[in-house]
Parts: structure tokens; C-alpha cells; sequence
């Protein structure tokens, strides 16, 4: 019983978030590569992009496009 309730603190202590969930937020430059910073938010990153770069959303763990 012990191993189960101290496995149980230390997952609601570490704050564990399911990696699928976990987007990235990136620019698409105008050449076709990702700039080299990543961006806490959409509006983030829409605000830093040029008019002729796009915002790209992604995750990580799949390398898919959201």
C-alpha cells in the first residue's frame, strides 16, 4: 500500500500532462523553414511573424501538424 499512495503524490506533485496534448507553437518563413524560436501562444507568434510568414502549430511527440 505504501508504493501505491507515494506513486500517486508523486504524479499529482510532478503535475504530469499527456505529451499528445503538448502544441508548439512556430513560424513558417517566407524561404520554408521554421524559425529558430518557439512561441508561448498563437497570438505570440502571429505578432512576431512577417506578412509573407505563416504560423505553424505542432506537436512534438508525433511530429504532426495540428
Amino acid at each position: 500500500m505504501t508504493g501505491t499512495a507515494s506513486t500517486a503524490t508523486a504524479s499529482t506533485t510532478t503535475g504530469w500532462v499527456d505529451p499528445r496534448e503538448q502544441i508548439e507553437f512556430g513560424v513558417l518563413m517566407a524561404n520554408g523553414r521554421l524559425a529558430g524560436r518557439r512561441f508561448a501562444s498563437r497570438h505570440e507568434a502571429e505578432r512576431w511573424a512577417q506578412d509573407d510568414e505563416q504560423v505553424v502549430e505542432y506537436n512534438l511527440v508525433c511530429e504532426c501538424a495540428v
